[in-house]
């Protein structure tokens, strides 16, 4: 997660890139897809060729994609969800996280909560959702987002240069993405209320003193999308062209389980998981964020 292009401009677009081809994995190229070649995918996005191929070797590292001379590139990996509901919508026999988001903003009240290590992937799926609204697809009337980061002051384990704990270069690109990502969500967001387009928007973002061990998704009080990061071992590209072997976690590659409430039986274990782990989302909020 926190590996992206580093701070040259040649860089800053490689991510840009990267990013975007990520949000598409699982749905636009399910797996075992193929992705557009790279002259296509250069011209699609305004970049040169060199820029999507050092963003695709980004994917390699990361285990999304494999790459062969004259085969092109292949999706290998999407994120999985467990889930025990019917609700769960499938993608070529993957569930993504993507319907899950989507379902939610198609309330006329939509409420997500939020903890995470970065904002990278609820950047994606906010832009998404944007472009459904101003679209007049969907039409929610309110939509509230509290999201819970780490203190970018907290000493965090992960992402590191593995031969070389005190080397901050990882942790300094994880900052530089993490603000990145949480100005544009937030802006995407404040900018639907300012153009009418929602009647009410409230977003706050508080950074807690804790090192994330597992990301959450809260919707709508009524499910919860929950999974822990796995501790990698990768190589990976710096900015200025060193690659080195980082020790990372990879957010989108985490195996997300879906849990739902069921209004009927307060018991059930949906209902308990949902209104612990909410409340566990509010201790932390209350008492430990800023």
């Amino acid at each position: 997660m926190a590996g992206r292009g580093g701070e040259s401009g040649g860089g800053r677009e490689a991510q840009r890139v990267a990013d975007e081809l990520r949000a598409r994995i699982g749905h636009v190229y399910p797996l075992h897809s193929f992705l557009p070649a790279q002259r296509a995918l250069a011209v699609e996005l305004g970049v040169s060729r060199d820029t999507v191929q050092r963003a695709l070797r980004e994917l390699v590292n990361e285990g999304w994609i494999e790459s062969r001379r004259g085969s092109g590139s292949r999706v290998v990996k999407v994120q999985r969800i467990q889930s025990s509901t019917a609700k769960a919508t499938r993608v070529h026999g993957q569930v993504t996280l993507a319907p899950f988001i989507s379902e939610a903003f198609e309330q006329p009240e939509v409420t997500l909560d939020v903890y995470t290590l970065t904002s990278e992937s609820l950047d994606a799926h906010i832009r998404l959702q944007s472009e459904r609204i101003r679209g007049g697809f969907i039409s929610p009337q309110r939509i509230t987002l509290r999201m819970l980061l780490p203190d970018p002051s907290l000493p965090l384990p992960y992402p590191r240069v593995k031969e070389n704990p005190s080397d901050s270069r990882m942790r300094t690109r994880l900052r530089a993405i993490t603000e990145t990502h949480t100005a544009s969500l937030v802006g995407v967001l404040r900018d639907l209320e300012t153009e009418a387009q929602v009647p009410s928007v409230d977003v706050q973002v508080r950074h807690a003193p804790l090192t994330p061990t597992f990301k959450l998704y809260l919707l709508n009080t009524v499910e919860a999308l929950h999974g822990m990061y796995e501790v990698i071992e990768r190589r990976l590209e710096l900015g200025d062209g060193e690659v080195v072997r980082a020790l990372d976690v990879l957010g989108l590659g985490a195996t997300l389980t879906h849990h739902v409430k069921d209004p009927a039986d307060a018991g059930a274990p949906g209902t308990v998981f949902v209104d612990s782990i909410q409340q566990w989302f509010d201790s932390v909020w209350n008492h430990l964020a800023e």
